[in-house]
């Protein structure tokens, strides 16, 4: 996804115009993700997923021609393979939101880099240096503090978010080792196909075993196919387009700016997501949530820096 040049003002510099769009990304996407709890008292996630993305597909071939985007992938088994890894993380995310705010979720799947130093160490053979090491356990300390951890009783929903932070870790692996080459909107596009799947096989599988399903958000996870309300389509559109500019304007700060920059700012959604939370439904976080942010932060700008 380009901008023409025409757009882009003369002699700006490349580090501020990547940071103001990863701001603007973390402003749509904590703004969007707050609203899944509408969705979530009267849909279901699965139904959601599916919807969403005959949404985004649309949008996105709509846009193709006009923008010259290429959406045919040059090696299709690895797409898919990363399309459906980062699925799998993105549905855990969303069921997560249902029970937890915005803040508490994204720290979880912020647990992304730290897997991926892991991963990339253990299954690659990539040598990581101390810095990297104290990153690690400083993030996960600061994971620990926003999600509550030692703080209150141990809940499946407060495990979940770190099991999406591992499988996104995954999913930004098979990008990097699988999918070298591919064009950013394939694998938008992918991405979205991806948890379509995953939203109709949960469709299907609901409307046969049509389990006993809690009122409201309680019921998200277990709800089969519904007729949908035009509060749940006008917020599941919310959900696509938000998506899809959000995404692309992160896309293109990692065009743009040197990509060990473009990392710190992305941590932006963490205290966007907290405001939003705090502005739309008027519930503030702890302290130590505050202090766990500014840990994750840390950790995440050592290793950012360190990929130098």
């Amino acid at each position: 996804m380009t901008v023409p040049d025409t757009f882009r003002p003369a002699g700006a510099n490349p580090t501020l115009r990547a940071a103001a769009m990863v701001v603007t990304y973390a402003f749509l996407i904590g703004f969007t993700d707050n609203w899944v709890r509408v969705i979530a008292a009267e849909g279901g996630l699965w139904q959601f997923h599916a919807t969403r993305t005959g949404m985004a597909a649309a949008l996105l071939f709509l846009l193709a021609r006009p923008l010259g985007l290429s959406l045919r992938p040059r090696r299709p088994r690895a797409v898919l393979a990363r399309s459906l890894i980062h699925a799998v993380a993105m549905v855990i995310y969303f069921g997560c939101l249902a029970f937890l705010s915005v803040a508490e979720v994204a720290a979880g799947l912020f647990t992304a880099p730290i897997f991926v130093l892991i991963l990339s160490r253990f299954v690659y053979g990539h040598p990581i240096g101390p810095f990297r090491v104290l990153a690690v356990l400083v993030g996960f300390a600061g994971v620990m503090l926003v999600l509550g951890f030692g703080l209150r009783a141990v809940t499946p929903a407060m495990v979940l978010p770190i099991v999406a932070g591992l499988f996104y870790a995954l999913g930004n692996l098979a990008t990097r080792e699988w999918c070298a080459g591919e064009t950013a909107e394939t694998l938008l596009l992918g991405f979205f196909l991806g948890l379509g799947f995953f939203g109709l096989i949960g469709m299907a599988v609901l409307s046969v075993w049509n389990p006993e399903v809690a009122e409201g958000t309680a019921g998200f996870v277990l709800r089969g196919p519904v007729w949908p309300s035009s509060a749940f389509l006008f917020w599941t559109f919310v959900q696509a387009a938000g998506s899809l500019l959000g995404v692309g304007l992160m896309i293109r700060a990692y065009q743009v700016a040197e990509a060990s920059r473009v990392a710190v700012f992305e941590y932006a959604i963490l205290p966007m997501s907290a405001l939003w939370t705090w502005a739309i439904w008027g519930e503030g976080i702890s302290l130590s949530a505050v202090l766990g942010m500014a840990l994750i932060v840390f950790a995440g700008a050592i290793i950012a820096l360190r990929a130098r």
